[in-house]
């Protein structure tokens, strides 16, 4: 089938865009690694020893960034990553990936035997639907995924835990911060340069879990 004018442009600009250059340049499995980066930077986020969620982790660009972050010992990963996604993530090495649908009852039973017991330091997602196009749609499809992941936190992360979610400029954006709000002892708003100029979205940083949710 024929490209469209509107996804040759975007071609255009995704071969042309500096951050995907420097991506391929430095090994890194998306763009995206550079906005977690720069967040990361600020927020000192990562430290060695944690245990670390990502959310919606293919192609693994934040995986990645988690990684190296919290470095190794004697050859050995420090902390561990655990990648969630629907979609098929290559082999990395010190990521633990499962393949599913978080929402599903026995995926997370999975995910907690995988757990074991250690608890989650910190809750990561860049999810973001499939775009149809159709703003009203998209933005109602995205504020979703942001609940997922908040509601996925409430339920795993520590007491003192941190949760990052990508979110778009919106309807329904109020409200998800609100119910943040209430879980979490702040709530920031990042906005990496990495991020596409013409692009809604930022990043919610909450930080600080308050523990005790007793959702469904």
């Amino acid at each position: 089938m024929a490209r469209t004018k509107t996804s040759k442009a975007w071609m255009q600009e995704h071969v042309n865009d500096h951050f995907v250059q420097r991506a391929k340049a430095e090994g890194w499995r998306s763009r995206a690694a550079f906005k977690l980066i720069e967040v990361d930077d600020k927020d000192k986020l990562i430290r060695p020893g944690m245990t670390v969620v990502d959310l919606g982790a293919t192609p693994g660009g934040w995986c990645q960034v988690v990684r190296k972050r919290m470095g190794e010992k004697d050859g050995v990963p420090t902390g561990r990553v655990l990648a969630l996604d629907l979609l098929p993530l290559d082999p990395m090495w010190g990521v633990e990936f499962l393949q599913g649908d978080f929402r599903e009852e026995s995926f997370l039973a999975e995910f907690e035997t995988l757990l074991g017991n250690d608890v989650v330091d910190l809750v990561l997602s860049d999810m973001a639907p499939n775009m149809s196009g159709i703003t009203i749609s998209d933005q109602a499809r995205s504020i979703h995924l942001a609940e997922l992941a908040l509601d996925f936190a409430r339920h795993h992360l520590r007491p003192g835990g941190d949760l990052m979610v990508k979110v778009f400029q919106g309807s329904g954006l109020d409200e998800l911060r609100a119910e943040m709000k209430q879980s979490f002892s702040s709530l920031l708003v990042r906005k990496p340069q990495s991020s596409r100029d013409r692009s809604a979205e930022f990043y919610l940083l909450a930080r600080g879990f308050k523990g005790g949710f007793k959702g469904a």
